[in-house]
């Protein structure tokens, strides 16, 4: 049964839509939950793909939150394993922080419903080639990132240049939010941290507007979502012969 690690950092950012799809594909999960233990150093032994959620903190806050760190560590022990990898919102940026690229904070940051185009390389990609060229992603980010060395670049926004990237041929990082549900974009309007930022961007962002895109989108979003996450578990292994190893004579 492939093993699946997965770092979480506040308990309104879980694995969301992809938490049942990894299951039903045979996975054992195991959160690392960052916000109760920051200095908890799991290792990547034993592990066939290592997942890094978002959360309200940046890259650079190691000094208050001493597990981002670990974090860039973890990433870089993947890759030199081979093992892959999946960063979602604060987790591309770690990715991609780990990867030497700046990050820094947008010049305005991207709450709601944005629209995505792919990239060349991105409509050509094993995993965002199921978005089809254009579409219209969640998206809740103030920090946008640099493409690191060796990146290829997969989807942009207006407000975020680099929207999504692949580092090899197993390592992601998305700005966007394919893994939520109506449920929990509800839950994210109501986290006091959400509430102020919203009412920061009041001209643009209204939380009932939100709702009512939520509910225009999200059957879409699913059905998306579910293409993208399909191919994430063919990257992940679960579809992959287990390699078995015999018994020395």
């Amino acid at each position: 049964m492939p093993k699946l690690l997965v770092c979480q950092h506040v308990p309104y950012e879980p694995l969301g839509t992809l938490d049942p799809k990894l299951r039903e594909s045979g996975f054992r999960i195991r959160y690392v939950n960052f916000g109760r233990d920051p200095h908890v150093r799991p290792i990547l032994e034993g592990y066939d793909g290592l997942v890094i959620l978002g959360g309200p903190m940046n890259v650079d806050q190691v000094d208050r939150h001493p597990h981002l760190a670990t974090e860039m560590e973890l990433v870089l022990d993947a890759i030199d394993r081979q093992i892959p990898v999946l960063g979602i919102c604060l987790g591309a940026q770690l990715i991609a922080k780990a990867l030497g690229a700046e990050v820094r904070a947008g010049a305005k940051k991207e709450i709601g419903w944005h629209d995505v185009a792919l990239t060349d390389e991105g409509r050509s990609d094993p995993l965002l080639g199921h978005l089809g060229g254009e579409t219209r992603l969640f998206q809740w980010h103030g920090d946008v990132f640099d493409l690191p060395d060796g990146g290829v670049h997969l989807a942009s926004s207006e407000r975020c240049t680099h929207q999504a990237f692949r580092y090899g041929t197993n390592v992601y990082g998305f700005q966007f939010h394919l893994e939520v549900d109506e449920p929990l974009i509800e839950r994210w309007l109501r986290v006091p941290a959400h509430r102020d930022d919203i009412e920061r961007l009041a001209v643009e962002v209204h939380p009932d507007e939100i709702r009512r895109e939520t509910r225009e989108r999200i059957t879409d979003l699913h059905a998306t979502a579910d293409r993208v996450f399909g191919a994430l578990v063919r990257l992940f292994g679960a579809e992959r012969p287990r390699r078995r190893v015999l018994p020395s004579r």
